[in-house]
């Protein structure tokens, strides 16, 4: 039986990260991978959306290039075919990279379904995959996150999407429905409305993108909705009937046709067919339950990334993986999720990191909002004449910067800055004194700081 100091289940962001760190600081490592490396972060999320969006987003900047005073000649147009391939195309250059990384490093990456199968008499965890049997003196979790399909009365039967599917489509719908205005719904939401398809969002809730600042997410709303998106708030799909998806608001029904549906209903850990009751590991609501180190209930196995139901995002991952691996080579550190940035790649784009107005109310605690349009940056109005965009900060009685919510490009490399200032929990005054290069967008973010 083939024995390592760390083993690893799942080969995301947070698998592949906790192997790579593992085997650079001398720990013989192994990661089981079902599917494929990356996880769906790359494979099947974060990178073939971003890249799609990217398409979008040059396909806008062409079509509205005449306000920058560049005249293109002839009809503007795509060929979805060579969008899909050069996703295609991304997605194997980074899963090759990171192939190459963990060969670098010496990491046995083995591939299929592994699951915990106990102890030995020393204590270390006994794993199986592909018949075959492993023991590890620590165990890294990392297998992720599936999408959630609820149960509509028809959907079965309606040849849905989910965003896999949405991915690697080749032909365009002439319309789609969005049951869901969550992060991915409405990035898809984007970058087909960029196409010409047309695009109804339907959300439970009262505004789309939940967690996200319920202002701004409004002023992103309504943005689009002028660019031709039907969004239905505060509603709920009751049946899918061919072409006809049956909501109700309100109490009363009526429907949206479409000719396809895209379900975006949000993610769930993934903990089946690991045997975690085997070794008696804790769940905690629909993930597995860790401490400030990433262990679980079981001192020898730690979880990282999705699976925790704690904040499905990609970097939360890497970094989880990241405290994970310092705890096994006891360094000193620990996971905090006080600055955990949120990205919207919508055109424009929204991020915020922090505390939201919404949850400081909740909770009755006292803030102030300082708030500036984008507007007041050289730079971004140099960079863009089709709207405006808004910089808030949030700070708490004692001028302590606890949050920061941005709409307008590029809110999603400059949201970090703001992101550190929270982790750090510098103050007004503190914050002022740093020195921001002229002309940026993000001088605004400095420019507030004065307000």
């Amino acid at each position: 039986m083939k024995s390592y100091d760390v083993a690893i289940i799942g080969g995301g962001p947070a698998g592949y990260t906790a192997a790579e760190r593992a085997a650079a600081n001398g720990l013989e490592t192994v990661l089981f991978e079902k599917n494929a490396l990356g996880g769906v972060c790359l494979n099947e999320g974060c990178i073939p959306t971003k890249t799609l969006l990217y398409s979008a987003k040059t396909l806008d900047s062409v079509k509205n290039s005449s306000k920058y005073g560049v005249l293109v000649n002839g009809d503007t147009s795509f060929d979805l075919a060579k969008i899909i391939a050069r996703k295609q195309k991304t997605v194997r250059k980074l899963v090759a990279g990171i192939k190459q990384k963990l060969a670098a490093h010496d990491v046995n990456v083995i591939v299929g379904e592994a699951s915990l199968e106990g102890k030995d008499a020393d204590y270390n965890i006994l794993i199986s995959c592909n018949g075959e049997r492993y023991q590890a003196k620590k165990v890294l979790l990392c297998s992720g996150s599936e999408p959630i399909i609820p149960p509509i009365k028809g959907l079965d039967g309606s040849g849905y999407w989910t965003s896999k599917e949405a991915l690697d489509n080749k032909e365009l719908p002439n319309s789609l429905a969005i049951i869901g205005g969550g992060v991915i719904g409405v990035e898809f939401a984007s970058f087909f409305n960029s196409l010409g398809v047309k695009v109804s969002v339907i959300e439970m809730l009262p505004e789309i993108l939940g967690a996200m600042d319920n202002e701004l997410s409004a002023i992103l709303r309504t943005e689009y909705a002028k660019k031709g998106i039907a969004f239905y708030l505060d509603t709920k799909v009751v049946e899918i009937q061919g072409n006809q998806v049956i909501i109700e608001k309100n109490g009363e029904q009526s429907f949206v046709e479409a000719e396809q549906i895209l379900l975006s209903t949000g993610r769930r850990p993934i903990t089946s067919n690991l045997n975690l009751d085997k070794l008696n590991i804790e769940l905690f609501r629909n993930g597995v339950k860790v401490d400030e180190w990433m262990r679980t209930s079981h001192e020898s196995i730690y979880a990282c990334g999705d699976i925790t139901g704690h904040s499905l995002l990609a970097h939360t991952a890497v970094r989880e993986a990241e405290v994970a691996i310092n705890h096994i080579l006891k360094r000193d550190d620990f996971m905090s999720y006080k600055a955990i940035p949120g990205v919207v790649y919508t055109n424009p784009e929204i991020a915020g990191v922090g505390q939201t107005e919404e949850d400081l109310d909740k909770r009755g605690v006292i803030y102030k909002i300082i708030k500036l349009p984008m507007a007041y940056s050289g730079r971004f109005v140099a960079e863009n004449e089709l709207g405006n965009g808004v910089c808030k900060l949030i700070v708490d009685e004692r001028n302590i910067i606890i949050g920061c919510h941005m709409l307008g490009n590029p809110a999603s490399e400059l949201i970090v800055i703001a992101g550190i200032a929270i982790e750090k929990a510098f103050s007004i005054e503190e914050f002022q004194k740093i020195v921001f290069p002229h002309p940026t967008v993000g001088e605004i973010i400095h420019e507030a700081l004065f307000v």
